[in-house]
């Protein structure tokens, strides 16, 4: 058996087994519904204290979260446009790769299957 993780739980490292609750169904959504839950709370806490700002616009509760989030959007929509211009086809690279020579047909294991 080359498989070097344990099976046994009790055979992991403390983190190992205090992260083990991730694995089970569900564990994912609740580590993405507390973070969404933190993102709030740091959204809502930017209602409750003065600003002393530079520009107008940054005194606006929840400025930077919101241009966090839009930039964020902007950078996926842009590269998404880009790939339009700089992508390249599958075999772009083809002629000059080494593994687009042929193999030999003598190496080959062809086998047929309408047989």
């Amino acid at each position: 058996m080359d498989n070097k993780t344990p099976e046994d739980p009790k055979k992991f490292p403390a983190l190992g087994r205090a992260l083990l609750w991730v694995e089970k169904p569900g564990g994912v959504e609740k580590i993405v519904y507390a973070l969404y839950a933190v993102c709030a709370a740091l959204f809502a806490a930017d209602f409750l204290y003065h600003k002393h700002t530079y520009l107008a616009i940054e005194s606006f509760p929840g400025f930077y979260a919101l241009y966090g989030f839009f930039m964020c959007a902007a950078l996926v929509v842009c590269a998404k446009v880009m790939r339009v211009f700089l992508g390249r086809s599958e075999d772009y690279y083809a002629p000059k790769d080494v593994e687009s020579e042929p193999f030999p047909e003598d190496q080959l294991e062809k086998v047929d299957y309408d047989a």
